[in-house]
């Protein structure tokens, strides 16, 4: 067995830290996440030049990768043989694929070809770079296709071997609580572009077959940016040539060899071969670069070209269709659509934490240059009034990491009712389920009672909803629980202004008028609520520090929410009784949570964001659990 070197266990190292900050990079029944998969994108040369060059300033959030190019110019390409977490899934590998003849069509500039016009595309504000960067191949390969997978794999088999032990199952329950919490995502989901971000990551895998490293070599821009201030590195390897009677170094080296001379833009400072040097010759010392050795730039016509080329990039992939447009809804927080697209690494972190679902990578909304960036889904799910989290782990505060408060207020779009499909308006039958889950105090969306005549020629009573635009911030929450099928009833759309609601909008539900049915009042989606106030949904008599607890009894074990009595009728979340709901089964107490058949699945999300019932203004109480309410509502 071959013994590892200094570079390999620290290789190892991190690719375990890579690992654990990706499964940790997930909702774990906390409102923070305090260590995420974004320090290594904050560590990343080619994030921090297409940042400085994109958006034409600089965030401290960068400042470990201004570190990192500092420490590659002293150094030499350190972060690809010792850091990078693709890097060394390669060299794992790659020692298993028999290797055929090198591609050709790789050799020469094809690098340069990708990395020039990545960066003067950059400077003309159309920033590419988190498409190709290999640190983001590698987490959107994960996010959208393997780790869905993954989940989903377990969950199934987890059911199956319930059903396989019968009443015995309580005994390995314990198990699947481990699994559950720490190391499976939060719910199962798949997401458009999977296969896309899969092959990719595949791809650079595949490439191993025709030599080692195959895609660091002669393809990765991140590689190739490293490898350029490398070139002015005083830490260099002695000899810089194959030695005549050995020639053994070029055998064990992954990339740096490709004839008789060492390449120092392609050496990895992995020191295989100075460990596998039997004559002790090899050593890495420090000395100026020798001048002469080679140019410091690639040749005139390669540069003048990805100049060329990258303005013709910038220039064409700024067209988008202007319909696509209104429906191109960004997380909360965002400015310009912009200065949003300058800024983010399309690394898939805030789609991968978002607590309801809501976040898909864009496919075609936003034209070419807007491919993977996170979108709003209100059909699919919504924003949660009281999650932050995308702000929390976004690396380059695309999106902002906001206080609550300040979130709650971030504007995303405006609600705005189709009066063709809105069941008051098309077809004169009562509905407010937008009004009861609206989460603002004041609620954005509100309802009239109508005087109206139905088809048959007879007076009737309807209520009828509006949106307050001063009060509404584009959640989507009204869109995803509207009890039409497919197209809702209402819907959100962008809005060029984005100014932050007034604070008069978030006024505190203790000044508003309290709901009979609604315990003390404090909760804006209503529901009897024992114990302390605090929590939105109206969660149990446990802890309050949960945004995403149920109404449930107990003691409030499960971070995910209603841990009551009985046995486990949910295997995925262990809530109590008859709950359906993934983030928490309903708890032991009566008449807590409103059921209304009208609340649909996600069927695109596998455990959808089933969201509680409103305050439900005309909701006169319980009775035995059963709520009863003012006048006839079908979808009741």
């Amino acid at each position: 067995m071959r013994k590892a070197n200094l570079a390999r266990i620290i290789q190892l190292l991190f690719l375990a830290v890579f690992l654990v900050l990706f499964v940790r990079t997930e909702y774990r029944g906390s409102d923070t996440i305090s260590a995420a998969i974004n320090s290594f994108f904050r560590a990343d040369p080619l994030v921090v030049v297409s940042y400085l060059l994109s958006a034409h300033s600089l965030t401290w959030l960068l400042f470990p990768a201004v570190i990192t190019l500092v420490f590659s110019t002293l150094l030499g390409r350190f972060f690809c043989g010792w850091i990078c977490p693709l890097g060394t899934l390669l060299d794992l590998v790659t020692v298993r694929i028999k290797k055929s003849a090198p591609l050709r069509i790789l050799k020469g500039n094809v690098k340069y070809w990708l990395l020039f016009p990545m960066l003067v595309a950059a400077f003309f504000h159309v920033n590419l770079a988190g498409v190709l960067d290999p640190i983001a191949i590698l987490v959107r390969g994960l996010t959208f296709f393997l780790y869905p997978i993954f989940g989903h794999t377990v969950r199934s088999g987890w059911v199956d071997l319930y059903g396989l032990v019968g009443e015995r199952r309580d005994y390995i329950a314990p198990a699947y609580a481990v699994l559950r919490d720490n190391i499976l995502p939060f719910r199962d989901t798949f997401y458009p572009l999977a296969f896309l971000s899969g092959f990719m990551f595949l791809g650079i895998i595949y490439l191993e077959r025709y030599e080692s490293r195959n895609w660091c070599r002669n393809l990765c821009p991140l590689g190739t940016l490293l490898g350029l201030f490398g070139r002015f590195s005083i830490f260099r390897r002695s000899p810089s040539s194959l030695c005549d009677d050995c020639k053994a170094c070029r055998a064990v080296c992954p990339c740096a060899f490709e004839g008789e001379l060492l390449e120092p833009d392609n050496c990895l400072l992995c020191m295989k071969c100075q460990q596998g040097c039997r004559q002790h010759r090899v050593s890495f010392d420090l000395a100026l670069p020798v001048p002469g050795h080679g140019p410091y730039l690639p040749e005139r016509r390669v540069l003048l070209g990805g100049l060329l080329s990258g303005f013709l990039l910038a220039g064409s992939f700024r067209f988008r269709k202007p319909e696509a447009q209104a429906r191109l809804l960004r997380p909360p927080g965002t400015g310009s659509e912009d200065e949003f697209l300058k800024k983010c690494v399309r690394c898939g972190e805030c789609m991968k934490v978002c607590l309801t679902g809501a976040l898909y990578p864009a496919v075609a909304q936003g034209g070419v240059e807007a491919v993977f960036t996170p979108v709003v889904t209100p059909r699919l799910g919504y924003c949660e009034y009281n999650c932050n989290l995308c702000g929390q782990v976004c690396p380059t505060a695309a999106i902002p990491s906001l206080p609550i408060e300040e979130k709650r207020r971030a504007v995303i779009g405006k609600a705005v009712l189709d009066k063709n499909h809105c069941l008051p308006y098309a077809k004169k039958t009562n509905c407010i389920v937008c009004e009861e889950h609206c989460p603002f105090p004041e609620k954005a969306i509100k309802s009239e009672e109508v005087e109206e005549i139905d088809r048959h020629g007879n007076k009737i009573k309807i209520l009828r909803p509006y949106v307050v635009d001063e009060l509404c911030n584009g959640c989507g929450i009204c869109e995803n629980v509207c009890p039409l099928e497919g197209k809702s009833g209402i819907e959100v759309f962008a809005v060029k202004d984005k100014s932050p609601l007034k604070a008069v909008a978030m006024a505190p539900a203790d000044d508003q008028p309290s709901d009979p049915g609604a315990g003390d009042g404090s909760d804006p989606y209503g529901g009897t609520s024992a114990g302390k106030v605090g929590d939105p949904y109206g969660g149990g008599s446990g802890k309050e520090s949960d945004v995403n607890r149920r109404a449930g009894a107990g003691d409030g074990s499960d971070p995910y929410g209603g841990a009551g009595a009985g046995k486990e009728s949910d295997p995925y979340r262990g809530g109590a009784g008859e709950g359906g709901d993934p983030y928490g089964g309903a708890g032991t107490g009566v008449g807590q949570e409103v059921k209304s058949p009208a609340r649909k699945k996600d069927a695109g999300r596998g455990a959808s964001g089933d969201a509680p019932a409103g305050a439900g203004n005309r909701r006169k109480g319980n009775d035995g659990g059963k709520e009863v309410w003012e006048g006839e509502n079908p979808y009741r």
